[in-house]
């Protein structure tokens, strides 16, 4: 297993979000055990006490308080009894509008109380419901990547270079700008498909001297990435093999990774046209280019790419 397995990336590793699940477990437990345990209380103290229906539908709503709790503890498809709880918060309130509408007084003030309670917890449940949601599909659809590639450089030329972030936009197409904020942190944007602009904030979290770099995304981040690049000498004093390994979560998920890779934008081919042009910024000094020059494997990109061409004689 590469290094870079094991940095942690909260939206990509381990159980999902193992705390939210649990609060919002806990949360529906007390709910359910306080509307089967103390129907009557409860109804007073929301308001809806001088109802029969209203003190009959309160164990109902403590087993469906029940069995969110048990889906949530349960920690299986988190999301899907994150977004039970905000369907079930949707019903209360519905109920909670109703009965606003037909009591006033001291009545009235303790169920506008509860309607207001009701809707921030439907707020933090959405939230929660959106936030589950995203790190499975982000888990889902993640994508690694090792490319390795020699260049005839020393290992601590090779390091330099890339150890000073802002050198990346020179070799790394899809990146308009890295611009870093210290020694560890900085801001990434990248040109993704279809012209999208991609900004992420990453850190670098093992940085080994003329050996290697691990950096990660930071949380909250809408592309989350972790990798690793090594400066190893290759055999026979030939220079540094430099070894990437890689993993994300593209933004659009498997159809936008298809949809990519029509237009020469797949994960291992955008590493290993980087890793290409790393080469030649640091043995020539740029990016050698012809109109031969390979530029991916789409279908519009071959089209434009043409053979290359021996200079006129007027040119020589």
């Amino acid at each position: 297993m590469s290094r870079t397995d094991t940095v942690l990336l909260p939206e990509l590793d381990g159980p999902v979000s193992t705390t939210l699940p649990r609060t919002l477990g806990l949360l529906s437990l007390a709910l359910g055990v306080g509307a089967l345990v103390a129907p009557g209380p409860l109804a007073r103290l929301t308001g809806v006490d001088d109802s029969p229906a209203a003190r009959a539908v309160l164990p109902a709503v403590g087993l469906r308080e029940l069995g969110s709790a048990a889906g949530l503890l349960s920690r299986r498809r988190p999301a899907g009894w994150a977004w039970s709880r905000v369907a079930g918060d949707a019903m209360d309130l519905t109920l909670l509008g109703r009965a606003l509408a037909d009591r006033g007084g001291e009545r009235r003030r303790r169920v506008a109380l509860t309607t207001v309670a009701i809707a921030g917890i439907t707020a933090v449940d959405m939230l929660a419901a959106v936030r589950l949601g995203r790190a499975l599909r982000a888990r889902s659809r993640m994508i690694r990547v090792g490319i390795a590639v020699t260049v005839n450089r020393s290992p601590a030329e090779a390091y330099r270079f890339w150890r000073d972030m802002e050198n990346l936009p020179r070799f790394m197409a899809h990146l308009e700008s890295v611009h870093a904020d210290d020694l560890r942190r900085s801001h990434w944007i990248a040109r993704g498909p279809a012209g999208h602009r991609v900004e992420w904030d990453a850190e670098i979290i093992d940085d080994q001297p003329n050996k290697s770099i691990t950096w990660r995304s930071l949380p909250g981040s809408r592309v989350p990435n972790a990798g690793r690049v090594a400066f190893v000498p290759a055999p026979g004093d030939r220079g540094t093999e430099v070894r990437v390994h890689l993993r994300y979560a593209p933004p659009a998920g498997a159809l936008g990774r298809t949809v990519a890779k029509m237009f020469g934008e797949e994960p291992a081919q955008q590493v290993r046209d980087d890793l290409r042009r790393f080469k030649q910024v640091l043995e020539a000094g740029e990016v050698v280019r012809s109109e031969g020059s390979p530029n991916g494997i789409s279908v519009r990109q071959q089209a434009m790419q043409r053979p290359a061409q021996p200079l006129p004689a007027s040119r020589r």
